[in-house]
Parts: structure tokens; C-alpha cells; sequence
């Protein structure tokens, strides 16, 4: 489990690499929506084809997934206002209370992916559930990659 929530806390990177590498480059908000639009429509393809998923299942699988998406990005949007809130002056009290907290949060992260794991079986078999968390980090590597390289190119191969 400690890989999959390493692999959720790298996804938190790539999106904030995603948002922060278009934006330097963009004269306005629309390109940067558009980049993360397709950057989206990439992931959802990539997964699509990596887990192998029918029509059947991909109708199930797409409004859970985006769920889970939802509720990961909030927990971890949450996980790193509380890394920021630590600062010298704080008392040893509030950064144990602080370290406390976020400790919870890491918790809840592993009981959403737990969760969600379940839940993923019942629209996908067991072996998709596997390929998609594989998907997950393969597509984030590229991303992270291509943001590194510089390449900026939008669509990722999902092949």
C-alpha cells in the first residue's frame, strides 16, 4: 500500500507540474485549460487501453474512477496545506499537532484507495484493477518526463 500512496503523492506532483509548466508559458487561462484538457483526454485514453476496458465497463468504470479522482486530489490538496502550515515559530505542541494531522490525512488516503480498490472490482476484474494503478504511474512518468524535457507536447502515446 506504501506504493500506492507513493504513487498518488507523485500524480499530486505531475498535476501541479501540469498546471505550473503550461502557465509559464501561457498568455491567458484558455491555453492552460486547453493543455490540461487534453492532457485528460490523454490519461483517459491511456488508461482506457492499458486496462483494456469494453464499452460495457468503461461506462461503469469512468464516473467511479472520476470519483475517486475527486476525492484523492481534495485529500491531497488538504494533505499539502497542512505541509505548508509548518513554520519556526510554531510551538512543539502544534507541530506534533500538525504531524498529527497530516498522519490522518495519510490514513484517509490509504482508506480511499482501499475503497476504492473494492469498488473497482465490481466493474473491472481484479487483473484491470491492477493494470489501471500500473497505468497510473506509467502515464505520470511520461508526464513528468515530457515536463522535465521540456517536450510540451500535449497528447501522450497510448499505446
Amino acid at each position: 500500500m506504501f506504493v500506492l500512496s507513493s504513487l498518488f503523492r507523485l500524480l499530486s506532483l505531475a498535476a501541479v507540474l501540469l498546471v505550473l509548466a503550461p502557465a509559464a508559458h501561457a498568455q491567458n487561462g484558455d491555453r492552460r485549460g486547453q493543455r490540461l484538457g487534453q492532457l485528460e483526454n490523454a490519461k483517459i485514453a491511456f488508461i482506457t487501453n492499458r486496462v483494456s476496458l469494453t464499452q460495457d465497463q468503461a461506462q461503469k468504470f469512468w464516473p467511479l474512477y472520476n470519483e475517486f479522482s475527486t476525492r484523492r486530489r481534495e485529500l491531497n490538496r488538504s494533505g499539502r496545506l497542512l505541509r505548508r502550515d509548518v513554520t519556526e515559530g510554531m510551538t512543539d505542541p502544534q507541530i506534533r499537532d500538525n504531524f498529527t494531522q497530516a498522519f490522518n490525512m495519510r490514513q484517509q488516503e490509504l482508506n480511499l484507495e482501499k475503497e476504492y480498490f473494492d469498488k473497482f472490482q465490481k466493474v473491472i476484474s481484479l487483473r484491470q484493477v491492477v493494470q489501471l494503478f500500473q497505468a497510473e504511474r506509467d502515464f505520470t512518468k511520461e508526464v513528468i518526463k515530457r515536463v522535465a524535457g521540456g517536450g510540451g507536447q500535449p497528447a501522450i502515446d497510448t499505446n
